[in-house]
């Protein structure tokens, strides 16, 4: 039987509390869950435990003084640490509890998780996330779903608290995969803004009024509307890390070799953010590419010159 998870009687466990996870835990702790929170330098977590978090001083410690527990770290490797490690979460859980992972990460190893975690009795969601730093800030993140129906239909309290668009998708592992369609989505895209930003810029063009005609109209996207007005203002600031995007656009990459696909656009989209980089952006934004690409054409996009 699954637990009923509501505000003021859920203890709610969160690990990791970068860019997007302390407003996602932040939206939490305002609906009224306790939570326990872990991060691997504690200072990030201060805001958190400003708000009446409870600090741990290992994942397996939150998971001991929690119900649900929610990770959402770096990478594949954070994401086997925090949750199958020695110290880990699922060490520390008790029968019943639930461990969600909202790290994009490999479905692999979310099926893995999984696995591990009926064994002991826990329940395990895999649940990525899309929208940047500014969705988790705004509560209107879209979350993509894997794991057990009835489990995921459990959290939604929680869920509703974090997103705006919230979609079942199967069972373990297809968050995972349903996070890899939208990153595939996202890589030729932003070639495509900065491509277009280098053009308007080339042909003597004011970008802002340029904006005006073309982010309503057909060629419209979210990079364009959100991240544009960032490049042409030269805030490289990120809302997702360039490095971070580069593991996404790998296991998408091993994915699609997996299964014998051949996907030729993200396969260019992850050299040219090797690239990104190789010149020092690794922790800006995604829309660091503009960087590099001006580069390429010969000129320093900040200066202009």
């Amino acid at each position: 039987m699954v637990m009923q998870v509501a505000p003021g009687k859920t203890k709610i466990g969160w690990i990791g509390s970068g860019v997007m996870g302390s407003s996602m835990c932040g939206h939490l702790v305002e609906k009224g869950f306790s939570a326990t929170v872990y991060t691997r330098t504690k200072e990030k977590a201060q805001e958190l435990i400003s708000k009446g978090a409870t600090w741990a001083d290992s994942p397996r410690a939150v998971a001991e003084q929690s119900d649900v527990i929610f990770t959402i770290v770096g990478f594949p490797s954070d994401v086997r640490e925090v949750m199958l490690g020695e110290n880990g979460a699922l060490a520390g859980s008790k029968e019943g509890n639930i461990l969600v992972d909202m790290t994009t990460s490999q479905p692999t190893l979310a099926v893995e998780i999984a696995e591990a975690a009926k064994a002991k009795g826990v329940h395990s969601v895999d649940a990525p996330v899309s929208g940047g730093d500014v969705g988790a800030k705004e509560a209107r993140l879209s979350i993509m779903i894997g794991g057990e129906k009835e489990v995921v239909d459990a959290l939604a309290p929680c869920f509703e608290a974090m997103g705006k668009t919230i979609v079942y998708q199967g069972g373990p592992g297809a968050g995972q995969h349903t996070k890899m369609v939208n990153q595939t989505l996202i890589a030729s895209n932003m070639i495509g803004v900065c491509e277009a930003l280098l053009y308007g810029y080339k042909a003597g063009l004011d970008l802002e009024t340029v904006m005006q005609s073309v982010a309503s109209g057909a060629a419209g996207s979210w990079s364009l509307s959100n991240l544009a007005p960032r490049i042409i203002g030269n805030n490289f600031d990120p809302g997702f890390f360039v490095e971070h995007f580069i593991k996404d656009m790998s296991i998408a990459l091993e994915e699609s070799k997996r299964m014998g696909l051949s996907l030729p656009g993200l396969a260019l989209s992850h050299q040219l953010y090797l690239a990104v980089q190789a010149q020092g952006h690794g922790r800006d934004g995604t829309h660091a590419l503009q960087l590099a690409l001006a580069s390429l054409a010969g000129f320093d996009w900040k200066t202009r010159s």
